[in-house]
């Protein structure tokens, strides 16, 4: 029987019930509950949630369109959840119950380190997504990142990739200033009235903000260069006159840096339930990555390539197993759970 069926069967009959008090209707209200029981563990058994971030990001459109791809019935649903962020999301990942799966930027493990031994083990990639691009924006008069030191420097609204992300890049950067939180639209405004010094944008390229807008001559975006202070969860990137005419002159570009965003997993025993409804993910979402690509998704699926790695983090063995059997040159996965410290550094039982 169709175990939808199955439920509606049981929940006319569950109504009918609360008409009759007697011995009979208890025993059959809980034949009923037993017959919802497999119903129940069919739908939780192959449905899988997955932590995105704020509902107006990107990330949340990459996770509802993977959604819509991957779905396979009762053999795989996946549920996106909104969130307030990519801390957050890895919160959810290593400890609440139904979070399978995360959308995570590189740099979101920094705040965990003193607090989850051994993180980069515990957690796996299973797709590099898109890089968000460091933008820092900032008034005629500042000329160089030493400018900033003491001044003004938004860095978006707390949950954003730029409230996260920033703070972290300029304590390593070494240049003190003074924080601030706001909406950028309003920081913007600012800006233009000499009260704020820059604004910083993770995000990726191109910002409307900076790609429609015409902006008074002197505002431009400053260099940040890409060195030994950055291997461990960023990339080289750069803005260019394409993605900002306005304001880089043609055929120049500025050098930045790029926070990779990336599908993560925690790094399950290959015999868990856990483990085994990733591995189905994977498979249905690396076998239909092309119908991701074509018109009508979000443009940054076509720049995906299941190839690509994440730094610092292994692939989740059935990923790497994947992409094995693709390219026929079978290797042994690395960031297997055999690769975990301790048993006892795994989140809480969950479901």
């Amino acid at each position: 029987m169709n175990p939808w069926s199955a439920l509606a069967i049981a929940g006319a009959v569950a109504v009918g019930s609360f008409a009759d008090a007697s011995p009979a209707s208890a025993q059959r209200a809980q034949y009923n509950r037993a017959q919802e029981a497999p119903v129940r563990e069919k739908l939780n058994a192959w449905t899988l949630g997955l932590a995105a971030g704020l509902l107006e990001g990107a990330p949340i459109r990459f996770a509802v369109e993977m959604a819509r791809i991957v779905d396979d019935g009762e053999n795989l649903h996946v549920l996106p959840i909104v969130t307030r962020g990519p801390a957050e999301n890895l919160e959810a990942l290593l400890y609440i119950r139904g979070i399978d799966a995360a959308i995570l930027n590189t740099d979101s493990l920094e705040q965990f380190k003193p607090l989850v031994p051994n993180i980069q083990k515990r957690i796996t990639s299973i797709l590099n997504l898109f890089p968000s691009e460091l933008h820092v924006f900032v008034r005629p008069e500042i000329g160089s990142l030493q400018d900033l030191a003491g001044k003004k420097v938004n860095f978006n609204t707390p949950g954003t990739a730029a409230a996260y992300s920033g703070p972290i890049i300029f304590d390593r950067l070494g240049v003190q200033i003074e924080k601030t939180f706001v909406p950028h639209q309003a920081a913007l405004e600012q800006m233009r009235r000499g009260e704020m010094a820059a604004v910083i944008f993770i995000t990726s390229k191109p910002v409307d903000a900076f790609s429609r807008t015409e902006w008074p001559q002197g505002f431009k975006f400053l260099p940040v260069e890409y060195d030994k202070r950055f291997e461990d969860y960023y990339l080289p990137s750069s803005l260019t006159a394409s993605d900002y005419p306005r304001l880089i002159g043609a055929g120049t570009s500025v050098r930045t840096i790029a926070v990779p965003t990336f599908l993560a997993a925690y790094n399950w025993p290959r015999s868990s339930p856990r483990y085994q409804r990733v591995a189905r993910l994977v498979d249905r979402l690396f076998s239909h990555i092309g119908k991701l690509q074509e018109p009508g998704f979000h443009p940054k699926w076509r720049e995906v390539s299941i190839l690509a790695t994440v730094p610092g983090l292994d692939r989740f063995p059935a990923a790497q197993e994947w992409l094995d059997r693709a390219q026929g040159a079978p290797r042994s996965a690395r960031g297997d759970r055999a690769a975990l410290p301790d048993e006892g550094e795994q989140p809480g039982a969950r479901p």
